[in-house]
């Protein structure tokens, strides 16, 4: 098992990706436990805010919230000030009241595409729960229940074209596998890619730029 506190350091050590914040995204499946492992990574981080893109998504608009997390969130954090967004009520159909968030040292983004291309960009690291997508789903519908079947029936559907026409998980600096007890923090198919290429240039004697 990995020590979140170690990994925590780790991440506070990058450079600032966002203005003066390093955004640390935590994707994977629906169903996968990024909600948890979030939570616990800001709390090994000593209390780091945590986006859910569940308060950005709606029914009608399950992956188009991205210019509502560029307006609302990134644009405002890479000016080194406080962001304000409107968290979406699943219950009630629409967006609540304002909610703030710190241009903290670490800032957790954490949902279903939250390392899609148009997030990288803003991006310190990118973490992906490995767990397969049927587990995943699986998990997912018996937590909620029977009643938001036609609901789960269609995010499958939606989640499955997302993820292939901009997938994240090759993007990956981290992959992410929940033990009984813990995490196993696991270098991602980004971070094996880049030690490769920078073997490669070493042997020809090219720096890695």
């Amino acid at each position: 098992m990995d020590d979140l506190a170690r990994h925590a350091d780790d991440l506070t050590a990058l450079p600032p990706s966002c203005g003066p914040v390093r955004l640390v995204a935590v994707d994977g499946h629906a169903g996968s436990g990024k909600s948890t492992f979030a939570d616990r990574l800001a709390a090994a981080l000593g209390g780091a805010p945590v986006l859910h893109l569940d308060d950005l998504a709606t029914h009608e608009e399950l992956f188009g919230w991205t210019g509502r997390l560029r307006e609302q969130v990134l644009s405002p954090l890479s000016r080194g000030e406080r962001a304000r967004y409107a968290p979406y009520d699943w219950t009630d159909r629409r967006f609540g009241p304002a909610r703030a968030l710190e241009p903290a040292p670490v800032v957790l983004v954490e949902g279903v595409g939250a390392g899609r291309r148009e997030v990288r960009p803003w991006l310190a690291a990118l973490c992906w729960m490995e767990l397969d997508r049927e587990t995943s789903w699986e998990r997912g519908r018996r937590r909620d229940g029977a009643g938001l079947t036609a609901f789960w029936d269609g995010w499958t559907r939606a989640e499955e074209r997302h993820f292939t026409e901009d997938p994240s998980r090759p993007y990956a600096d981290t992959l992410v596998r929940q033990l009984p007890e813990g995490y196993a923090w696991l270098p991602g198919p980004r971070a094996t890619s880049r030690a490769n290429r920078n073997v490669t240039y070493r042997s020809q004697g090219v720096p890695p730029y």
